[in-house]
């Protein structure tokens, strides 16, 4: 009888760990097959990753209007966008704020950040936060590599120094898109994501 109480104890211990563990893996890991969405841009018009014919790779960048981190690497995503669409991979920005709590965020605001400062990528707004929270993102901003068969190779952060760019030493995203195209093992697949925290809505 002891055994068996012993034994039901262990398994139920056990099976407390694998929960603890599962419900910590929160949104894809390094290695995961990253699925599609269909969300609504800046444009107006609905965009998913499948639209975007022809690449090599996506970019997804969880971000917004108002966090000084997001405008800090704003130039920095629009000349990213630039570098690498030519290459067959293009930004993807996603908006996942709660505009009740963070009203700058709103898709008129959107709409309008876009247009003054000439967005050239795709800026989608995740109304119901189910992106955000399938990606695990939880900072603005937040980026995630995917290659041509959506499988999250990056994720983390933009470079180590969103304040002074030219005080930048570690292009960590530049040089995970780089050993992508060249068909390279990402050195380096994942780093701290520095930003705002994302405003999820109150349940």
């Amino acid at each position: 009888m002891k055994k068996i109480l012993i034994a039901l104890i262990l398994g139920f211990g056990l099976n407390q760990i694998a929960f603890a563990q599962e419900t910590e893996k929160k949104g894809y890991q390094i290695g995961d097959i990253a699925t599609d969405f269909n969300l609504k841009g800046v444009d107006g018009k609905m965009h998913s990753l499948a639209s975007l014919t022809g690449s090599k790779g996506y970019l997804v960048i969880f971000t917004c209007n108002h966090c000084p981190y997001s405008q800090a690497y704003e130039q920095r995503i629009i000349e990213l966008h630039k570098k690498y669409a030519a290459k067959g991979i293009q930004v993807i920005a996603i908006n996942p704020n709660d505009p009740n709590r963070e009203p700058d965020d709103s898709y008129d605001n959107m709409v309008k950040r876009a247009k003054k400062y000439k967005y050239p990528f795709n800026y989608l707004v995740d109304e119901t936060q189910t992106v955000a929270k399938a990606y695990g993102a939880t900072r603005t901003p937040h980026v995630f590599l995917l290659d041509q068969n959506m499988q999250v190779v990056y994720m983390g952060a933009i470079d180590d120094n969103f304040e002074e760019p030219t005080q930048v030493k570690e292009t960590y995203l530049e040089n995970a898109l780089n050993q992508l195209l060249a068909g390279l093992k990402i050195e380096m697949p994942q780093t701290k994501a520095i930003g705002c925290s994302i405003k999820w809505k109150k349940s």
